[in-house]
Parts: structure tokens; C-alpha cells; sequence
């Protein structure tokens, strides 16, 4: 979307949300406290647009965290905190989402991602009440039609994650004036299947490409229906459904956006840099970021490849050439310093590792070298950082020096290690018994290129290298490949799910290609850890596949044993948060079984 443009709504919108708004406490309650109307706060359809986009905002801050240290539980979510991936270091010991002796219905977490989804629907609810009122002029019934549909977009949006997070919940689909204690809880698949409806209903009315980065196209709404139709199968297979129908769906829509020739891997050098690797200095501040104090001139050349072109500034977007980018989120330096320091991607902080302290005799700072200025909110686990990458896994362009980094050169002038690599075994102090020290190990770890940069944009200015300003994949035709290919597995076309699998490995440079006798939910998994790490939701990843599959991966790979000592119950839906259910008086919402 233009930048500037979807930053210009707040004073609207803090009147809107007076008219039509709820509180934390209150997520489906509306209580108006002016003497503004929602019929007569808008005037033009450009201010139905200013609503709109800030469903775009609430999107970007659910899935792109900023700078804002109030939204850690937000960030759990949406970081895969507690999964198989990301776990807890040791100096956000009281920060743990995978201890369940402390993990309940009022969970922060639960509670927050609860909201995000429910504040989204209402901002859409209100855009498409807004968007029928009479006196509002439109240019054309076409333009009138592409509001709504984005709007409707987002609502459904909101409840397929709300389903495969939570199972079923209220489908609120109209504002109220009112307050109401009544709300009712639909079904999972209920739930899932308006979902499925409002997307198949708007799918005419975006359209297949836009001149405006950021705004939702017809692929995105075929990639969530695809994603929607393998929940819907897996449902169907617990309760002895016509499963194989729904998974056929979801591969024709997979199908419409694989082969539409709109959409292709990108699978040579493009953007900017393309004829560039990563350069980094070995120096802890810019002073000593000097041209002998290259990797390159120590004897540490990175070279680029494609798959890191595609995080490198200004190569996201479809309108820039990139093919497989079918929904980005927008981020900007310029519209960052203007907005309050919103428009921000603050990957190196929440996911950046803490070399300062660990490695401190050894290596240190906040440049570049190091990831800038990492706080390691979260830490990836031992599986995601070196497990999917072993043994005939290892040669893989996503394992490569320039997108998964190992290679870390002491910039302590006295350290024996200073303008040389480091051992990990000297990173994570392991002892003589073979044991690594928890702090060493949680805090310091390889660096993807899709959190820690080469070069900071703001570093001009002065400010702390925490924070990358890089539009970001929402959707990116890699995990539409990767749906198809699950859809495939749960229909018994191991053989497709394995060709499907091979693009991606194929594009990554792989040395091994997997069979049809390798597909299994588990490899389905291990490719999206290879291709979708810090991109994807895995929570929503690992509770919709339904079963055990959750919880067994959770145990299997967790760094820490919090999760296989407390886990003691089976479970692929979060808790309804108790606050929902305190508030609704009138009528019981159910909680989720086990919580």
C-alpha cells in the first residue's frame, strides 16, 4: 500500500472506535460514548478506504512486531514462541510459553492473539457497514466492490486463524451499539466454513494483480481458501467425514495459483544486489569498521544466492519483480520516522542472539557482525537451528553462509579468536563432559538473513541497529507449494507431494530430493522449518493439523525439558481466554477440553 497514506487514519479511527470500539477486557462488547454515529462520522469513501487500511495496519502488527515491548504476548504468538521452533533463553526464564504448570486460560497470550483477531473484525465489520451507507459516493460499483471485498477479506481472515487457534467462536458479522453478554460459540467447523463462504464470495472481486504494493489480490484469497479446505478435511477425517473431498478443494485452489503463470520461484539472481553477497566487519562500533576488518579480507567471503535476494531491501514486492511475493506487509524508513517509529520490522531485536554477554571475551557489540542490537526475545531450538539441516539435509542454499550465518569472527582485539572464527564449541562453553552452558547455547545462535542484515538503514542516523525497515511476506507462493503438497499426502498422492516438496528443494540447490516413500507430515514440517522459518505461524502451523501432532513435536524438540516434565495433556486448540467467558454472563461459552 502507499506508505505514507495508511498512517494518515489514527484521528479518524480514534472517533470511529469511540462509536463502535471494545476494550481489552471487553473484546465483543461496543459501548459509544459520543455523540457520533457510525452513520454520520463518514462522509466520503476515502474515509471508508482510511478504516480499511487499517485492517492492514492490525495485520502488519499481529505478524511484524515493532517497536513496542508492550506486545511481547502478541509476539508469542506470532514468533511460534513454545513450539518446535522457537523456545525461551535464559534471561527470559519468567517469559515461558512452554511450562504448562503455569500456562492456564488467563495466559497473557492466549488473551491477547484473542483480541488482535477480534479487533480486526471489528475494524472490517465496520469498513463494510460504512462501505453501504447512502450518502457515501463511490466512483464506481467496481472500486465500492474491491472495499468490501478486502474488508470481508480480513474478517475471514480473522476467523480461519481464530479456528484453527481457539476451534469455535462467536461469528460476529455486524457492528452493534449496544452492549451484549450473549455471544455463542459456533463449531470448529462452522467456524472454518464461513470462513470458507465469505472467501469464495469475494474471490471475483480483487483482482489478480494491483499497482499498489501491499493490497490484497485474488492469489491470497485462494492461498487462505486452499489452507482453509486442508483445516476442513482434517476435521472431516477426526469425524468420519468426506475428508479426500475437501482435500481435492484445496488443491484446485492451490492448483489456481501455482499454475496461473502469475506466480513463479524465483530462481535466478534479481534486485539491487544482485551481483553481491553479504559484507560484514568484524568491529564493535562503526569507527572500526574499517576496510582490512572485512570477513572478505580475513580470509571469510560470503557468497550471495537467489533465496537471499528475496530478503534483501526492496525485493519483496510482486510490483518489483519478485514472483512468488503474493501478499507483503509495508515497511518504511521515512514513514518510520514520521509515525511515531511504527513502520518497522524489529526482527533484531526480538529474534537477534546476545553475543555481549555469553561471548564477551571473544566478540561483542551492536553492529552488524553480531546482528545488531539483539535482546533474543525468543531462541531457535536445537531442530530448527542445526537439526533440519543434517546429514543429507545439510547442502541446501538455505543452509547457506549467506542466508543461515555460522561463521562468527572475534572482534575483541585481545581474544585469541580476534579477526578469526570462533568454534561453537568455544561460543557455547562446552564443558568436559561435553556439555554446552544453557545460557551460552539460548542466547547465542546462527543468524538467518531474514532478521540480521548486512547493513542497517538507520545506523546513518545514529540510532540503535535494532530494528530492519524491509516490506514482509504475509504470503509467499513457497507455503502455497507446501499447503499443496499436504493436501497431496492426505489424499495418498505421495508422488505429487514429494514433486511439489523437490520445487522448493530444487530451487534451494538441494543435494538430496526426497521420494514418495519419504512424505510425511513430519517432513511436511521439516520443509516448512527449511523454507518458512521466522515467516510462517506455526502455532497455527502445528494446531491445525489436528491430533497429537502439536503436542509430540512440542516434547520431541523443545530445548528445555518444561514442556515434557508438564505437558500432561493432549490438546491442538489453545484455551478460550477466561476473560471471554467471565464477560459473556448471559450465556456459558465452553471451554476447550483440557484447559
Amino acid at each position: 500500500m502507499e506508505r505514507t497514506y495508511i498512517y494518515k487514519t489514527l484521528l479518524l479511527l480514534m472517533t470511529i472506535f469511540a462509536v463502535v470500539g471494545c476494550d481489552d477486557s471487553k473484546f465483543l462488547e461496543e459501548d459509544p460514548e459520543t455523540f457520533y454515529t457510525i452513520d454520520n462520522v463518514f462522509t466520503t469513501s476515502e474515509q471508508v478506504d482510511q478504516v480499511l487500511a487499517t485492517c492492514y495496519i492490525k495485520v502488519h502488527n499481529i505478524y511484524c512486531p515493532y517497536n513496542n515491548y508492550g506486545e511481547l504476548n502478541l509476539w508469542s504468538y506470532g514468533m511460534g514462541n513454545g513450539t518446535d521452533v522457537l523456545d525461551v533463553p535464559t534471561i527470559r526464564y519468567s517469559y515461558r510459553f512452554n511450562d504448562y504448570s503455569m500456562i492456564n486460560s488467563e495466559y497473557g497470550v492466549f488473551k491477547d492473539t484473542y483480541a488482535a483477531f477480534y479487533y480486526l473484525i471489528n475494524t472490517a465489520n465496520t469498513a463494510i457497514y460504512a462501505a453501504d451507507l447512502e450518502h457515501i459516493m463511490w466512483n464506481s460499483e467496481s472500486d465500492k466492490a474491491y472495499i468490501i471485498a478486502q474488508a470481508r477479506f480480513f474478517r475471514a481472515f480473522a476467523y480461519r486463524n481464530l479456528g484453527e487457534l481457539f476451534g469455535g467462536v462467536p461469528l460476529v458479522t455486524e457492528i452493534t451499539s449496544t452492549p451484549k453478554y450473549d455471544y455463542k460459540r459456533s463449531t470448529r467447523m462452522e467456524t472454518y466454513q464461513y470462513a470458507i463462504d465469505e472467501m469464495e464470495d469475494i474471490i471475483n472481486d480483487l483482482p489478480v494483480t494491483t499497482a499498489e504494493a501491499g493490497r490484497l489480490v485474488r492469489a491470497a484469497v485462494q492461498h487462505n481458501l486452499c489452507q482453509l479446505y486442508i483445516d476442513k478435511g482434517v476435521l472431516l477425517e477426526e469425524e468420519g467425514g468426506d475428508a479426500a473431498s475437501a482435500y481435492n478443494k484445496a488443491i484446485s485452489y492451490a492448483n489456481d495459483v501455482i499454475d496461473s503463470g502469475t506466480y513463479s520461484l524465483m530462481t535466478e539472481r534479481f534486485g539491487a544486489r544482485k551481483n553481491e553477497g553479504p559484507e560484514f566487519y568484524y568491529a564493535t562500533s562503526v569507527t572500526e569498521q574499517t576496510a582490512d576488518r572485512t570477513y572478505s579480507s580475513a580470509g571469510y567471503p560470503i557468497e550471495g544466492n537467489v533465496y537471499w535476494d528475496l530478503f534483501q531491501i526492496g525485493n519483496q514486492d510482486y510490483q518489483n519483480g519478485n514472483t512468488e511475493a503474493i501478499w507483503c506487509a509495508q515497511s518504511d524508513y521515512e514513514v518510520y520516522k514520521s509515525d511515531g517509529n511504527l513502520a518497522c520490522l524489529d526482527y533484531p531485536a526480538i529474534y537477534g542472539p546476545v553475543f555481549r554477554d555469553q561471548g564477551g571475551a571473544h566478540i561483542g557489540g551492536q553492529m552488524e557482525d553480531v546482528g545488531g542490537f539483539g535482546c533474543s526475545q525468543v531462541t531457535p531450538t536445537p531442530y530448527s537451528r542445526d537439526g533440519v539441516y543434517e546429514d543429507k539435509w545439510a547442502e541446501d542454499m538455505r543452509n547457506s553462509e549467506a542466508v543461515l550465518r555460522r561463521v562468527f569472527l572475534g572482534n575483541i582485539k585481545t581474544s585469541e579468536y580476534y579477526g578469526k572464527q570462533i568454534p561453537w564449541d568455544v561460543l557455547y562453553k562446552k564443558n568436559a563432559n561435553g556439555k554446552y552452558d544453557d545460557g551460552a547455547y539460548t542466547l547465542i545462535y546462527p543468524i538467518s538473513c531474514k532478521i540480521g542484515p548486512d547493513f542497517y538503514t538507520l545506523a546513518a542516523d545514529g540510532r540503535v541497529l535494532r530494528s530492519i525497515f524491509r516490506d514482509d511476506y504475509l504470503i509467499r507462493l513457497p507455503e502455497t507449494i507446501l499447503l499443496r503438497a499436504e493436501a497431496k499426502l492426505r489424499v495418498g498422492d505421495n508422488s505429487g507431494a514429494a514433486s511439489d516438496i523437490n520445487m522448493l528443494r530444487s530451487r534451494a540447490k538441494c543435494s538430496y530430493l526426497v521420494t514418495a516413500s519419504d512424505v510425511s507430515i513430519d517432513l511436511i514440517l521439516d520443509e516448512r522449518t527449511r523454507e518458512l522459518m521466522y515467516e510462517e505461524s506455526r502455532w497455527n502451523t502445528l494446531l491445525r493439523m489436528g491430533g497429537t501432532v502439536a503436542v509430540d513435536r512440542i516434547k520431541k524438540y523443545s530445548y528445555w525439558n518444561y514442556p515434557r516434565l508438564t505437558l500432561t495433556k493432549s490438546f491442538n486448540l489453545w484455551p478460550i481466554p477466561q476473560t471471554v467467558i467471565d464477560t459473556n454472563k448471559d450465556v456459558v461459552l465452553e471451554q476447550n477440553p483440557g484447559w
